[in-house]
């Protein structure tokens, strides 16, 4: 062997190796292989704040076969990422293999194709320390605030917390936006649209006009006046006016302009398309796809002019070169493109195939015509209205430009196509509705919205944005879900030939999808690093020290003193949040005290989540506790709904008649006569009990006013599921298949693994043999850990706050305790 090359995934080592002749050999290193140690902090503050590096457990054994593969070569290529921690995980490699980090040859590129490939080997260059020590810096910062901040959390709010120097700023962004939208007053307006039909000579309608009134009400008494004014009006075409207007193109993507079009026009997560575009960009069908550049190559230009002269036409072509805005955009040298823009189509996976027409669309549309358009605007006199009128817009493509292949999907784009009209031509009234319109709060964010704002801010960087928003919600301190709006009345008025009608009509008010929501422990976290680390947690601190890396990579600042002159300031609030009492913390609110026994009630955060406190714990007096309902906050829960929650487990009736399912393998599932439905609060929600160890979830539902007919409802489908979950069952084993949330799957009930069934198959043709087969070659099950913040309490009113959720209630058995898993566990949970 002559050549070794190594890179950091081996999808890309198989693509490259490919590229290469049969001197190179392509070995991956499965990303990093070495870190800080995780004994201790693993840095020595008093000697320049030295780290300790070890080669992480699981990389022991591709240390060990680079190591041999590199001795055996005449000469090792570093081919990491283009990007810092790419040239990191570089300067990783050379330490751990001990190569001369003075000699060992370094190539890039930003693209997997055989002419990049084969550039990159014909000008090699070595390790850039200035990126190296960029990229230490950040990591050693980090660990630096986490390794010292999290036990101040540990100590006065609770047990298992973290913060992060980006984690942090992010969840406050979220915890903030989340209070102005409580403090948001709604007020209204009422706005009014309609169409009217436009008159010929003979006075027989010859089209018509979708009009609104630009200007919005203020009362309904308004709104009624000017209806009843044109009611009797005679409408005439005051002015026409058409201009030329273009529209042009957006830049190619940066990653995080990527994430916002995958997250709105694909429905993506952040993760999800940076897992899509990573495999796009290792197969060798997209540029690399880190970059907050939006710059293309001369040669990509090129191309792209090429391909859309000959598929479009020369008129479509039109070559632009994009300048990034940020100064200090150094993480890639390009925007992210296809590879070749004479592919506008790939193979592979639904979801590569639809994020890759996305990027060659975006990318290829950058490099087109304007498109032409003509924007007409109608004004409609009212002549019982001299100084008020009604207005017509339109809007028609005359060149359609980059719009043929890339829809901008913008709000504000006009109406179509106006019917032929002059000035002074007569109208009739068609309907005129105007309806009260809600202001809104601020829109809460979702993750494309997050990043959106992070990189405005210049908080984080192109590779911390996806592993950012995937920490905040892995620790609890955030939740992505859907939440049902609330019902809301809403006037409409409504002009026609009959006259005026008036309705009061309802609509869903507050409807969210897929949004980010603080969790109480978040708002707690929050208000305390405010309060004592305000510095850190400040948006154009947290930018600062992004530029201060940035001048490290250039060689500017020594990182040891960028480091020495944060920790400075940093340490000693450290020391003075240890003097903080818990209670200032914000980990316990009272609330009052109970009229009928005269004890304190507090609202506090445990180890499972929020709860009230009934009692002090003085005079040896044991407290009682009880936990808060869904959808219940820490910083509005008022007295009057805290005592309502002592009011648990409640006792809602008795079961009317038996109820029962058998399941294919014989198994009864049953409720009995007479059983007393006990609705209680879980550690996963609300549920009711109905038996010995049985259990039925009622989402949707509140434990304290669920009435004796919608419990039996849900118990007697909670009963036909469980028999309907068992599929098939092969006598003599352990082996059947089961009905999941997914479909069926094959379940083996003593080694407790899955495996999965396709949708086309049909699982009572599966043979016991193909089953046991399939469960062999299945992975063995995770182990489950307990849950986090997000697995909220189930603290009764008769036991503590620790031992209410383990020993009181259902949570014990539950059998998924990840947080990621824990909306689901009620469900699961009812099946024991």
């Amino acid at each position: 062997m002559t050549n070794l090359v190594i890179v950091e995934s081996p999808a890309k080592a198989k693509t490259i190796e490919k590229y290469l002749g049969a001197d190179f050999t392509v070995r991956s290193s499965y990303g990093h292989i070495r870190d800080i140690q995780k004994k201790g902090m693993g840095i020595d503050l008093a000697n320049g704040f030295e780290p300790t590096y070890e080669i992480s457990p699981d990389k022991k054994k591709t240390v060990t076969e680079l190591r041999k593969l590199s001795k055996a070569a005449d000469t090792v290529w570093l081919a990491t990422d283009e990007d810092r921690e790419g040239e990191a995980i570089a300067w990783h490699l050379a330490e751990a293999l001990n190569l001369d980090v003075k000699t060992t040859k370094r190539i890039v590129f930003h693209e997997i194709t055989k002419p990049a490939i084969q550039a990159a080997i014909a000008s090699p260059r070595t390790v850039d320390m200035d990126l190296v020590e960029a990229q230490q810096a950040r990591r050693l910062l980090d660990r630096i605030v986490g390794f010292e901040l999290s036990p101040v959390l540990w100590k006065k709010i609770r047990t298992g917390l973290s913060a992060g120097r980006v984690q942090s700023v992010a969840v406050r962004l979220i915890v903030e936006r989340e209070l102005e939208i409580e403090a948001f007053q709604s007020d209204f307006v009422y706005r009014l649209q309609g169409v009217l039909d436009l008159l010929d000579a003979q006075g027989k309608p010859c089209g018509q006009l979708q009009v609104k009134r630009t200007a919005a009400f203020d009362s309904e008494a308004e709104a009624m006046a000017f209806l009843q004014a044109t009611s009797s009006a005679r409408l005439t075409v005051q002015s026409l006016e058409e201009k030329p207007a273009k529209k042009s193109p957006k830049a190619p993507f940066t990653t995080s302009t990527l994430q916002q079009e995958a997250s709105s026009k694909l429905g993506f997560s952040v993760k999800q398309t940076m897992v899509i575009a990573q495999r796009l960009y290792e197969s060798g069908k997209i540029t690399y796809m880190r970059t907050d550049s939006v710059n293309l190559s001369e040669v990509a230009l090129a191309q792209a002019k090429q391909v859309i002269t000959q598929d479009y036409g020369p008129q479509y072509s039109l070559t632009r070169r994009y300048k990034t805005k940020q100064a200090d955009a150094q993480e890639a040298h390009e925007a992210i493109r296809p590879t070749d823009f004479g592919v506008s189509e790939v193979m592979g996976e639904r979801n590569e195939q639809r994020l890759y027409q996305l990027i060659w669309r975006r990318a290829i549309a950058s490099q087109m015509a304007e498109a032409q358009l003509k924007r007409t605007t109608v004004d409609i006199a009212i002549d019982t209205l001299p100084g008020d009128k009604l207005t017509a817009k339109g809007e028609v493509v005359v060149f359609d430009g980059f719009l043929k292949v890339y829809n901008l999907d913008t709000d504000d784009e006009e109406g179509g196509l106006l019917p032929p009209m002059h000035i002074g031509q007569p109208l009739a009234l068609g309907e005129l509705v105007s309806r009260q319109s809600f202001s809104r709060p601020p829109a809460r964010y979702n993750e494309a919205a997050l990043v959106r704002t992070l990189e405005e801010m210049g908080i984080g960087r192109p590779s911390t944005y996806a592993p950012t928003i995937d920490t905040v919600q892995q620790r609890g301190y955030v939740v992505k879900e859907d939440r049902e709006g609330t019902p809301r009345e809403y006037r409409q008025l409504t002009l026609n030939a009959q006259g005026v009608q008036t309705q009061t009509l309802t609509e869903m008010a507050g409807t969210e999808k897929n949004k980010l929501f603080p969790t109480d422990i978040a708002g707690i976290v929050t208000k305390f690093l405010v309060a004592h680390f305000g510095d850190i947690l400040d948006y154009s601190f947290t930018a600062k020290v992004e530029s201060e890396f940035d001048e490290i990579a250039k060689g500017k600042v020594t990182w040891q003193g960028m480091l020495d002159n944060f920790y400075q300031k940093f340490h000693p609030k450290v020391l003075a949040a240890e003097d903080v009492s818990r209670e200032d913390a914000g980990q316990a609110r009272p609330l009052g005290n109970d009229p009928k026994t005269g004890k304190p009630m507090f609202v506090k955060i445990g180890r499972f989540g929020p709860y009230v406190q009934l009692g002090d714990g003085e005079n040896d007096e044991k407290p009682v506790f009880a936990s808060l309902m869904p959808g219940q906050k820490m910083d509005t829960l008022k007295l009057e709904e805290a005592l309502e929650l002592f009011k648990l487990p409640r006792l809602v009736g008795q079961m009317p008649e038996t109820f029962e399912a058998t399941a294919v393998d014989g198994t009864l599932f049953k409720a009995e006569k007479g059983q007393d439905i006990i609705a209680k609060q879980g550690p996963f929600g609300p549920y009711l009990e109905y038996g010995p160890k049985v259990y039925a979830p009622i989402k949707g539902y509140s434990p304290l006013a669920i009435t004796l007919e919608e419990s039996v409802m849900l118990i007697e489908a909670k009963i036909v599921a469980d028999a309907e979950k068992i599929v098939r069952v092969f006598p003599g084993s352990d082996v059947s298949i089961l009905k999941g949330r997914w479909g069926p799957y094959i379940a083996d009930t003593v080694t407790k693994k899955n495996a999965k069934i396709a949708k086309t198959e049909d699982p009572m043709e599966l043979t016991f043999e193909e089953c046991v087969k399939r469960l062999e070659e299945a992975p063995e099950p995770k182990k489950r850990g307990r849950a986090g913040a997000k697995k909220a309490p189930a603290k009764k009113a008769e036991t503590t706050p620790e031992k209410a959720p383990v020993k009181k209630t259902p949570a014990k058995k539950a059998p998924a305790k990840k947080p990621a898993a824990a909306k689901k566990a009620p469900a699961k949970k009812a099946s024991t």
